[in-house]
């Protein structure tokens, strides 16, 4: 099928987990055509789910894209899983439509994934559908849901469809006010919604209040209801029933008659290097710029970028720019993506969603584009929650760290909230993401998928060491072994600095007792320590050091003799300067229930937290602000998860550093002590 621009819709299905999005976007592709017969998440044979770990746990980790054809409407659907602990792929894909339907279950009503994908899709300027789904099941209160989505989201919720017959039909209340509905009435509705799209646009308000309904074309009626999506003066709510096909149609006919464009929809936040707004068309004629949204490492097809084409024409065979790059790629196959099938492509016009593979430069959010006049912009990037959760990995077999670093970038490459860090003080290989799910669905497809097996521990927390007091040091260092031997004598004092200064070395060495050839090489002695600690292992900070004397040989002294005695003078001024050590502190941030805060605040208190403060949000939540040891804080994704039913998130950021409690000081330095000795 050709199509233009104006005939695309973009759709992605969001919402809490278990609402019914997969059996939906089935539902969906059955009546468009796209597949003969809608697959089950138990049987684990759906479009959207087809990785072995989706399989097997039944539900969705990833976006999945998909499209079909409605009339002379080409729609292209995304399914997003509805788990937090994957949200960052859900996120991705909001970059990349014009609409989010947000999908809620008639049994269960608001839940948490609802109120937050409403709020991301507000916040990006999307056009927002609620969709009730499961309008068939026993217990399902619908009126009473309506009330309760006007309650929490606005009085600009209104239904644009009804379901009638115990919700085995749905009839429209946009275009007709005739018919028996289960509740409400067709002609109430009617006007209720009609009243709130013509209020909007003053050219169809006068001709409407002129000459009355009637006069009102479909093109009038299409392009006041666009314009109530894209200020947010209109939440359509939709009925469906993806078990049995009841409102299906009716949504793909409400996508076609009445969502936006992608010639209609709010322009996206693209800006140049400086921060100026960069004004995009969907002019197929005009440069290509285009953004990818979702890579996939197949392991048949190779790197696959999938992007979203928002001005120009991308066409096989032509030349692409990823982001500053110097050097074009050139678009050797252009794919469509139907789930995990790619099928091969001409051309891809403004507004429509493609791929391209084999392409190693591209990465998530990159820009391609086919003019350096491009080669400086970006979209502006979503707020993706930080990755809290972290383990520490080691290979089960030895050999395989090359492997293991392979296999984890390839897999952050298609995940914005999976994370990889080698801490080179510690000496770790650390992965990071939004729970303990999240990263052990990570690990078991590095493990399917690369042949990379890991053992896993907890991060160790990046103490520091400082000092607190004033001291002096010396030593001398002496070595004969037959010939020249090694001599060098340091004396040095040490004082603490501010917190967060550094390190400072000054000489203050005076009538040249130690020439200042060998001043580098002490420093390098006295670095080399704070490096390893004098406590509990950890590098020390915030240190003045002193030389102001010492004395040297003509024919001994060498670099790695003062190296030496730097190393040892420093250790011994440290001892006597009352060393201690330093933990991280993080400000956390919690988001939970209001009636989770007794439990959560004193889950805090009992982990050394100080609570700086709270504040109430919309829809019964309560956020608190806190300063907290880094070090207590390890389990607490799962602690939080279960306080609050999974309804809690929370957010860090280091602080600043502090000294430990004396306890806690003694511990760490006991457990270094045996590794010290061996050293």
């Amino acid at each position: 099928m050709t199509y233009s621009t104006e005939s695309i819709r973009n759709i992605a299905f969001a919402g809490h987990a278990g609402v019914g999005k997969t059996s939906l976007f089935e539902a969906l592709l059955v009546a468009g055509g796209a597949i003969q017969s809608a697959g089950s998440v138990e049987r684990g044979n759906t479009v959207s789910d087809s990785d072995s770990q989706e399989k097997s746990r039944a539900h969705s980790i990833d976006s999945c894209v998909a499209n079909l054809d409605h009339g002379d409407c080409h729609v292209n659907l995304i399914d997003t899983a509805g788990y937090a602990d994957f949200r960052g792929a859900t996120l991705a894909s909001l970059s990349a439509v014009e609409t989010v339907a947000v999908v809620v279950n008639a049994i269960n009503g608001i839940e948490y994934g609802t109120r937050r994908m409403m709020m991301h899709a507000k916040a990006r300027g999307l056009a927002r559908v609620l969709v009730i789904n499961k309008i068939d099941f026993d217990g399902a209160n619908l009126p009473a849901l309506v009330d309760a989505l006007r309650d929490e989201f606005g009085s600009e919720c209104l239904p644009v469809n009804l379901p009638a017959n115990r919700g085995s039909r749905v009839l429209d209340c946009f275009f007709h006010s005739d018919g028996a509905t289960d509740f409400s009435s067709l002609a109430e509705a009617h006007q209720r919604i009609l009243d709130q799209v013509v209020e909007i646009n003053e050219g169809v308000m006068d001709c409407y209040l002129d000459a009355g309904e009637g006069s009102l074309t479909p093109e009038q009626l299409h392009d006041a209801f666009e314009q109530c999506l894209r200020e947010g003066h209109l939440v359509p709510i939709c009925f469906v029933s993806a078990r049995t096909g009841a409102g299906i149609r009716e949504f793909l006919d409400l996508a076609a008659r009445l969502l936006p464009n992608p010639a209609e929809g709010n322009p996206p936040p693209f800006a140049r290097d400086d921060g100026t707004p960069l004004a995009v068309s969907a002019d197929p004629s005009a440069h290509v710029i285009a953004d990818v949204f979702k890579i996939v490492n197949d392991p048949f097809v190779g790197k696959l970028g999938v992007f979203r084409v928002w001005q120009g024409t991308v066409r096989r065979d032509s030349q692409l720019l990823v982001d500053e790059g110097r050097k074009p790629f050139k678009v050797g196959h252009l794919f469509r993506v139907q789930g995990k099938n790619h099928v091969e492509i001409e051309a891809a016009v403004p507004g429509d969603i493609a791929a391209v593979a084999k392409v190693e430069e591209i990465h998530f959010d990159a820009v391609l584009h086919d003019s350096h006049d491009e080669d400086r912009i970006s979209l502006a990037p979503l707020a993706f929650p930080a990755p809290m959760f972290g383990l520490a990995l080691e290979p089960r077999h030895k050999g395989q760290e090359q492997k293991l670093s392979n296999a984890l970038a390839r897999l952050a490459e298609e995940d914005p909230c999976f994370r990889v860090e080698h801490h080179k003080e510690l000496n770790e290989t650390v992965v990071r993401g939004l729970s303990d799910l999240h990263l052990k669905v990570m690990l078991e497809r590095m493990r399917e998928r690369y042949g990379v097996e890991v053992d896993s521990h907890p991060p160790r927390i990046a103490y520091r060491e400082t000092i607190a007091g004033h001291a002096e040091g010396h030593h001398r260092h002496k070595k004969q072994t037959g010939g020249a031997g090694q001599f060098g004598e340091v004396f040095l004092r040490v004082e603490p600095m501010e917190r967060g200064a550094g390190f400072e070395f000054v000489d203050a060495v005076k009538g040249g007792v130690i020439p200042g050839q060998f001043l580098p090489a002490i420093e390098k002695g006295v670095r080399q320590a704070m490096e390893h600690g004098a406590v509990a292992g950890y590098p020390l900070q915030d240190v003045r050091v002193t030389v102001y004397d010492g004395k040297y040989h003509a024919v001994d002294s060498k670099e790695v003799a003062f190296i030496s005695a730097g190393k040892k003078a420093f250790l011994d001024a440290v001892v006597k300067a009352r060393p201690t050590v330093l933990e991280p502190i993080v400000n956390i941030e919690v988001a939970i229930p209001e009636h989770n805060v007794g439990d959560v605040t004193g889950g805090l208190a009992g982990k050394r937290a100080r609570i700086l403060g709270t504040d109430s949000q919309r829809g019964g939540e309560l956020v608190i602000k806190a300063q907290a040891p880094l070090a207590e804080l390890t389990d607490y994704p799962t602690e939080l998860k279960s306080m609050t039913g999974g309804r809690g998130r929370y957010s860090l950021d280091l602080s600043h550093y502090e000294a430990v409690p004396a306890t806690v000081q003694k511990q760490l330095s006991e457990a270094w002590k045996p590794h010290a000795e061996e050293d």
